[in-house]
């Protein structure tokens, strides 16, 4: 029996079986994967979270398996995305399918294309596609579960040894670290917001996956200041709303009202940007299709023909930022032309000269797009607010509230499709960057400008709440629950006044008794409280140091090779040890993914099972075990 055990049971650990089995492995096989949290949901996904927390993606835009799209090695496995597996349980087809929770079977009933779904569905869904994966493991191959948290692992002559927190003793001949978010120790401002709140009796929620954050912490009507307006912090709100007890009510005059508990603190919400990510898109293209114009394969070609490194933010980011200029206006031009003055084909020659140059383009535009909403340059998509300067609090709340009434009309309304463009086009975008192979970066962009600022301003435009997120926010705002502090939101911790939270655009600040920083831990190997991870950070593997000319740094990441082997201290691979998820050097790419949509997340994940099959062959062909 060959031994391979997957450390991690969430749903990239149970795609890699799925994408594993798909292939024609050495048997007999026994795949055992480890983790405290029931497989396929894991411990982000998992059922037993609060109902009022959802996917940030469509019903229609989740699915765990391989199509037609997949430019993939392995074999193509169809299977239902979410929806498609919801209408199959409706329908009964799907048998081994029982919701036993009211609520959840609701939810399921009443579950459409472009619902956001709740967790607990997902997890579901997850369990549906772990339980499918084992039931169709060809004879020889057994997969399994074990409940529990592995501790460390010890070299063998034939493999590995695999310490359990239970004592047990597991033997593998393959090993897989597939372990996804983790929480991680404290650092920097964190510590130091720690120890003073400890002094000073305030409370302090640091970065945490918000599910797992205790914010019981905060009583009735205390100040609390929320910095950061991402995912985390739209968690954060509606848990300390709706999650005690309060409604979101639509009034007669069609407007979402929020009728409190009175058991809600008060929320001050800052960040960086002063606006929280950008909605969700509902409408549809109805000009010309999609098709990359400066980033193309061509200009990719160009970049890895030159000699020496390439520089995201020199090299990559100006291509970009013009293709994402070309993706919204072709969809303006072509599928709104009753909106413009001239035709498309005349604004490609204008763009030809001008896309580069923030205010050329923003002149042209402005000579033949009359709407101020239909024009776009990507400082605006990324800095709403500008360099605006706000007389007071009650200013600035109102100027982000205006925003985000904005955000929610061009991004929701069928009249600005150019938004579903820009989306798709980022999403391209996103796509092209994994044609550039990791050691061609440079050691910024590896440590700094991939991983943090790109990821972001993905995540801020393409990865933002539902909609009906940002309703809830202007209702509570109107009912007096949410306050908005502005951008570049500082805070400090003052003896007396306790947390300070300040803006540099307005003169006011707002002191609070409680601070939650809202956004998940940095996915640092050698800090995670996972003491699997950390060993195989200090031990077994590496992190990732990089360092050229110009910069000198670490991604605090477990440095792999493009087949996912962990890279050992002395830099050669390891042949039976992968690692695949966010705490791993290779692009960040999420596990489920959007349908027939080629997706990085299953060629990754398709590219390690079949580096994983190759070194379980050379196991069996060696005679061991």
């Amino acid at each position: 029996m060959t031994e391979l055990v997957i450390v991690g049971a969430g749903p990239r650990a149970v795609m890699l079986v799925e994408r594993l089995l798909a292939r024609r492995s050495p048997l007999p096989l026994r795949i055992t994967l480890v983790d405290p949290f029931p497989p396929g949901a894991g411990r982000i996904w998992r059922r037993e979270q609060s109902p009022l927390l959802k996917l940030n993606s469509m019903a229609r835009d989740v699915t765990v398996f391989t199509d037609e799209s997949c430019t993939i090695s392995g074999p193509i496995r169809s299977g239902p995305s979410l929806i498609e597996w919801a209408e199959r349980v409706r329908a009964g087809t799907l048998p081994d399918v029982a919701i036993d929770d009211v609520e959840l079977d609701a939810e399921l009933r009443g579950l459409g294309p472009d619902s956001f779904p709740t967790r607990r569905l997902q997890s579901a869904y997850l369990d549906w596609f772990w339980r499918r994966t084992v039931a169709i493991a060809p004879p020889g191959v057994e997969v399994r579960w074990h409940e529990g948290t592995v501790q460390w692992v010890d070299d063998t002559a034939d493999g590995y040894e695999i310490a359990l927190a239970d004592g047990i003793r597991l033997p593998a001949d393959v090993l897989v670290y597939a372990m996804g978010h983790n929480a991680r120790e404290l650092e920097g401002e964190a510590v130091s917001l720690r120890e003073a709140a400890a002094r000073t009796g305030l409370t302090y929620v640091p970065p945490a996956f918000t599910a797992d954050a205790d914010l019981s912490v905060f009583a009735p009507g205390d100040d609390v200041i929320v910095r950061g307006m991402g995912l985390a912090a739209v968690d954060a709100v509606v848990l300390l709303t709706a999650g005690r007890g309060g409604r979101f009510v639509t009034g007669a005059d069609g407007r979402l009202r929020y009728e409190p508990s009175g058991r809600e603190p008060r929320l001050h919400l800052g960040s960086r940007r002063g606006v929280p990510y950008r909605s969700k898109v509902s409408s549809q293209l109805q000009g010309d299709p999609p098709v990359r114009e400066v980033l193309t394969p061509a200009a990719v070609a160009a970049l890895l023909a030159r000699p020496g490194t390439i520089d995201f933010l020199d090299d990559v980011w100006p291509l970009i930022a013009r293709e994402l200029v070309w993706g919204h206006y072709r969809e303006l031009f072509t599928g709104h032309p009753e909106r413009v003055t001239t035709t498309w084909q005349a604004f490609r020659e204008t763009l030809r000269e001008v896309d580069a140059d923030t205010s050329a383009l923003r002149r042209a535009a402005a000579a033949v797009v009359p709407d101020p909403l239909d024009r776009f340059d990507v400082r605006t998509l990324d800095v709403p607010l500008g360099d605006e300067t706000f007389a007071d609090a009650a200013e600035v709340h109102e100027r982000v509230s205006r925003h985000i009434l904005d955000d929610l009309h061009l991004r929701t309304n069928q009249d600005r499709s150019t938004a579903q463009a820009l989306f798709l086009t980022i999403l391209s975008s996103f796509l092209a960057l994994a044609d550039i192979p990791t050691e061609r970066w440079s050691a910024r962009s590896r440590a700094v400008d991939l991983p943090v600022t790109w990821h972001a301003f993905f995540s801020y435009v393409a990865s933002g709440p539902p909609a009906h997120r940002l309703h809830e926010f202007l209702a509570l705002a109107d009912a007096g629950i949410v306050r908005f502090l502005g951008p570049d939101v500082a805070v400090h911790v003052d003896v007396d006044r306790g947390f300070v939270a300040s803006s540099p655009r307005t003169g006011d600040n707002v002191s609070a008794r409680g601070l939650i920083d809202a956004w998940l831990p940095a996915a640092t190997a050698s800090a995670s409280e996972n003491p699997a991870l950390r060993e195989l950070a200090s031990r077994h593997g590496r992190e990732v140091h990089v360092s050229d000319e110009t910069f000198t740094g670490s991604l605090g990441r477990i440095d792999v090779d493009a087949d996912g082997r962990v890279i050992a201290r002395d830099g050669r691979s390891r042949p039976a040890m992968f690692a695949i998820g966010p705490f791993t050097s290779s692009m960040e790419a999420g596990a489920f993914t959007r349908p027939r949509s080629d997706s990085l997340s299953l060629r990754q994940t398709d590219r390690v099972a079949g580096a994983v099959a190759a070194a379980l062959a050379a196991r069996t062909t060696a005679g061991v075990r």
